[in-house]
Parts: C-alpha cells; sequence; structure tokens
C-alpha cells in the first residue's frame, strides 16, 4: 500500500506530481487555496520550447527541460486518454529571429550544440524565412528553425490535467483560502482557513510564487519570488502562424481558437496580477517590428500572471534537509508547463526511493541557498 500523500498547490506543477503519484499506487490530496491552475499555470502561453528558451548553452537546467520536452508525447497522450477532454498540443516547431549581423555568430554558436543535443535545426536567411512564414518583417535577416518545439493550449490542458487527477482517484480540495503547516518534522498536519485539517506521511509543496512563505514553517531559505508577466492576444483574421516565433524581446504563438499570442513583458509588483498600459505597450511595439500587419491592430485580450522565480533562475526541486518525507518542487519561474512531466517523475522517484538514475537533479536541491548563506557568512 502506497503513502499518504498530501500536495500543496493546484498548479500544473502540483497536480503534475499528484497524477504521477496516484498512478504508482499511492494516495494522494491535493489542497489549493484558490482554483486548481488560476494562477502562473493558467495564464501561460504553454511553448515547450528547451532550444529557444535556453540560449546560453547546455547546462544542468537545459537538459532538464530537454528531459521533459521528450517525456510530453506519452505524457500528454495519456492524460487525453484517461479525461476524454480535447486539448491542442501542436507540434509546430520554431523560429528565433535576429534582426541583426551581429546576433549571427551567436545563432551559429547555439545551432552548433543544439544539433548535438538532438536538434535538427538549420539557418534561414530571409528569403527562406518568408517561405515558411511570409507575413515576417523583411527587416529581418535570418532565423534558427527548430522542428523539434511545441505547444500546448494551457487553460484546456490544465482543464484534462484536473479531470484526469480525480478519475485515477486524486482527491482535490479548492478554495481552502489559507494553509497553515502546524506540523511536518515527523507527519504532516495542514489546516485551511476553515479548521478543516489535512493528514498525511509525506508532503509536497508545489506552491508556485508562495513558497517563499514556507521559510517560517521549514527554517530555511525559501526565496521564491512572484514576477509578473504580462501577454496579450490578436485575432488571427485568417492569416494564421505556422510556427512559434521567438525573439531577444519576446515571442509569438499561434492557438487553435484562433489567436495570436503575445509575450511576456515582466516587471516586479508583488502579488498584483493586473496588467499595465506599459507593459502591453512594450509588446506592440515589438510585434509590429515581427509581423508588420500587426501595426494598428489592439489587442483583443490582455492578462497576467505571476511567475515564481528563483534567485538563481533554477527550480526547486527535491527533499527537505533532514525530512526526507517533505518534497519542494516550486520556482520553475517561465518553464512550469514544460517542466511538469520530468518534475512530476522525478517527485515520484523520491518519495518511491528510484533517483538512480535520474539525471541533473542535484543543481535544484532546495537547501543550496543554505550552503551559499552559509559560505558568505563563514
Amino acid at each position: 500500500m502506497g503513502d499518504r500523500i498530501v500536495v500543496l498547490g493546484g498548479g500544473i506543477i502540483g497536480l503534475s506530481c499528484a497524477f504521477e503519484l496516484q498512478t504508482r499506487g499511492h494516495e494522494v490530496t491535493v489542497l489549493e487555496m484558490q482554483r486548481c491552475g488560476g494562477q502562473a499555470s493558467g495564464a501561460a502561453a504553454g511553448m515547450l520550447a528547451p532550444y529557444s528558451e535556453n540560449v546560453e548553452g547546455p547546462d544542468d537546467f537545459f537538459r532538464l527541460c530537454l528531459q521533459s520536452l521528450r517525456l510530453y508525447p506519452q505524457w500528454q497522450e495519456a492524460i487525453r486518454q484517461l479525461s476524454k477532454l480535447p486539448f491542442a498540443y501542436e507540434n509546430s516547431g520554431s523560429l528565433y529571429v535576429a534582426f541583426h549581423e551581429a546576433d549571427l555568430l551567436a545563432m551559429q554558436g547555439r545551432l552548433l550544440w543544439q544539433r548535438e543535443f538532438g536538434a535538427s535545426a538549420r539557418l534561414l536567411d530571409r528569403e527562406q524565412l518568408l517561405q515558411y512564414e511570409p507575413q515576417l518583417s523583411k527587416d529581418i535577416i535570418a532565423g534558427l528553425h527548430i522542428p523539434e518545439e511545441s505547444h500546448v493550449y494551457t487553460p484546456h490542458y490544465i482543464q484534462a490535467l484536473e479531470l484526469a487527477c480525480r478519475l485515477v482517484g486524486v482527491t482535490i480540495h479548492e478554495n481552502l483560502e489559507q494553509l497553515e503547516v502546524l506540523n511536518w518534522r515527523k507527519e504532516v498536519l495542514i489546516q485551511a482557513a476553515d479548521n478543516r485539517t489535512f493528514k498525511g506521511d509525506r508532503m509536497i509543496v508545489c506552491v508556485g510564487a508562495w513558497a517563499k512563505e514556507m521559510e517560517s514553517s521549514f527554517g530555511i531559505p525559501v526565496p521564491v519570488y512572484p514576477i509578473r508577466g504580462q501577454i496579450c492576444a490578436y485575432e488571427s483574421n485568417g492569416n494564421p502562424i505556422r510556427h512559434m516565433i521567438f525573439g531577444s524581446q519576446g515571442y509569438l504563438v499561434a492557438k487553435d481558437n484562433g489567436t495570436l499570442v503575445c509575450g511576456a513583458s515582466e516587471d516586479i509588483a508583488g502579488f498584483d496580477v493586473t496588467t499595465t498600459e506599459r507593459g502591453i505597450e512594450r509588446l506592440r511595439r515589438w510585434n509590429k517590428n515581427v509581423i508588420p500587419h500587426l501595426e494598428g491592430q489592439t489587442p483583443i485580450h490582455r492578462w497576467a500572471g505571476l511567475r515564481p522565480a528563483t534567485q538563481d533562475g533554477l527550480p526547486l526541486i527535491g527533499p527537505l534537509p533532514n525530512a526526507e518525507h517533505v518534497i519542494i518542487a516550486a520556482g520553475h519561474y517561465r518553464n512550469g508547463i514544460l517542466l511538469s512531466p520530468v518534475t512530476a517523475k522525478i517527485v515520484a522517484d523520491l518519495v518511491d526511493d528510484r533517483t538512480r538514475g535520474t539525471a541533473h537533479i542535484e543543481a535544484f536541491r532546495p537547501e543550496r541557498f543554505s550552503r551559499f548563506n552559509n559560505e558568505r557568512s563563514s
């Protein structure tokens, strides 16, 4: 018989962990302060693009992202078959575009190392780019085409994942308003705002941008901070973009509901999820430079979500020091959708003591900031 596991947080990471753990025979309860998928998860553009979003080199984080991308076909198919709910999963490929000659050398370097990691990428000149995407600006001089990258329509995907969790037996409690960790050292005891309590043998902390609130409970630094990401969407107007378009200042991705999603303008605004004219205008300026016919068009929808960022930009994935029954899976910043399958499998492997062969997790240990603080003070 499996463990009783309490998952704090019903976003994409929490639901994914719950799904994987329940299918491995554990008894899982998800506790969500608001609605499942209502924060960063529901606001995400759903890009599965480790090559385009990791441009510096093949570090541990890139390897983690690539591992998750390769899990996605089987992962999303399992959710689709179980839930019977439709959601878009598009292997559209991507184009990373450049406006200046100075960017070409960096692109050529990326091309070399990304090919070593399985990308069938190639560098396209202006004429080739316009054959791929006729709506692109003629000011763009080159682009990197990466066929392996994909995207999902996040709202429908989250709905399907939540239903899949329920169907395999996960218990989900929403709208709990506040969660207090009463006990975690030997057994897990959580109290909600309405005084209901929830017990477990293990706890998985997946509370995203709210993870820092756990510092006082656990006694270690949990430096996760909310970064507001503002996004807007246009009507496609019968001119669909076939690929995800990336650049140094943003991205554009067409969805099957007839919209073209553009993001993301980021700023620090605490837990404020309202949009600003300044943030959306920055996106509009970039949009029209990439797709000229967007000039003068008004976005039909604008929204913002909170991205949970750590001090070093890497997620926290792993057990607490001296309390291996408590596992943190938070701080995924702008890659929560992409990293959900691999995070779920790492967490479940930790629970099942099957971490041998699980790559790259040392760099994401939650206690790494404690070590850093100790070194600075010594």
